[in-house]
């Protein structure tokens, strides 16, 4: 367990710099690691022994990001404990991604305020994974405001409460399942197979975190106003018809707070695919949903880092 201070300084590091491209990111690395593992184990491995084989992606991976986050800052703290402490806020930093997802819904809402469809559906093409070419301003709307509700999760949360309890190497382990499910964690041909222990991995990393975005999402509605009523009906209706175990969860609380209908039709790569309705359909969604969700996120995010830091402090001080 990291000392207390860690994980909000790694999170004012994020709140200030993000993922600078300059910087080479983690996550490029995991992704090729994972890029290479799956075309080794499609040469000697037969596909009648994939779903056994799909069982080394995460074991590699993700325990491969454990021992190598760990043993550098074992090293590191051999030269310097101030060295290893700077490398460990800078690790978890990169696991935390509240800048860049605020920053993204942002930069659709800013191009729907200029009426500039054609920027605002290029924008959301870049953090969705279904078809944006012919969405109009409410889908684009509906599509920005389910993406960040979403990843508030995976994006914040989850990588906060592994950090908290198992610091740097525990919030890389997290980020490499997270980042395998997003590469091979999909019920197609292809991957049904190899990425069946990825995707139920990252299912049952996420499970508490979601629960617990949820319920902070409930509290930010009261904080901001907003209809944590609504909000706290919505998700005991509506989170558990998602598809996802677990992305229901925040996804219902947005649209509980604001009012809305998330969720219905999706194209991805030309094919159709309904997706549960989340909310009622009180009124239509308007581009002032996007901002009001990226609040919510940065209350969500700052709440939790203060949550974290006091009760890492209480636990490092000996009163728990």
């Amino acid at each position: 367990m990291s000392a207390w201070w860690v994980l909000p300084a790694a999170y004012v590091v994020d709140r200030l710099v993000g993922d600078p491209r300059s910087i080479p990111h983690p996550v490029v690395g995991m992704g090729r690691a994972i890029t290479r593992i799956e075309a080794a184990i499609r040469r000697h491995v037969q596909p009648r022994r994939f779903k056994a084989a799909g069982v080394l992606l995460p074991l590699l991976v993700a325990g491969g990001a454990f021992a190598l986050t760990w043993g550098l800052i074992w090293l590191l703290a051999k030269i310097s404990p101030w060295l290893a402490a700077a490398a460990e806020v800078w690790l978890i930093a990169t696991t935390v991604a509240a800048k860049g997802l605020k920053d993204a819904g942002m930069e659709v809402y800013r191009c729907l305020k200029e009426g500039d469809l054609p920027a605002a559906r290029r924008s959301l093409g870049m953090i969705v994974g279904r078809d944006t070419a012919h969405l109009d301003s409410p889908d684009i709307v509906r599509g920005a405001v389910e993406t960040v509700a979403e990843n508030i999760v995976d994006g914040v949360i989850s990588p906060l409460f592994y950090a908290a309890i198992g610091g740097a190497p525990l919030a890389m382990a997290y980020r490499a399942v997270n980042t395998l499910d997003s590469m091979v964690g999909y019920k197609n041909d292809k991957y049904i197979h190899l990425g069946w222990a990825s995707a139920r991995l990252d299912d049952v990393a996420n499970y508490i975190p979601a629960r617990l975005t949820a319920l902070l999402l409930i509290v930010s509605a009261w904080a901001m106003k907003l209809d944590a009523g609504r909000a706290y009906r919505t998700v005991r209706r509506d989170a558990s018809a998602h598809p996802s175990p677990n992305s229901g969860y925040p996804e219902s609380a947005v649209a509980g707070s604001l009012g809305v209908r998330l969720g219905g039709e999706n194209v991805y790569h030309g094919v159709s695919s309904f997706r549960a309705y989340m909310g009622d359909k009180t009124r239509e969604l308007a581009p002032d949903d996007i901002p009001k969700t990226a609040a919510m996120l940065m209350w969500v995010s700052n709440v939790s880092v203060l949550a974290a830091a006091i009760v890492l402090a209480l636990v490092e001080g000996g009163w728990m």
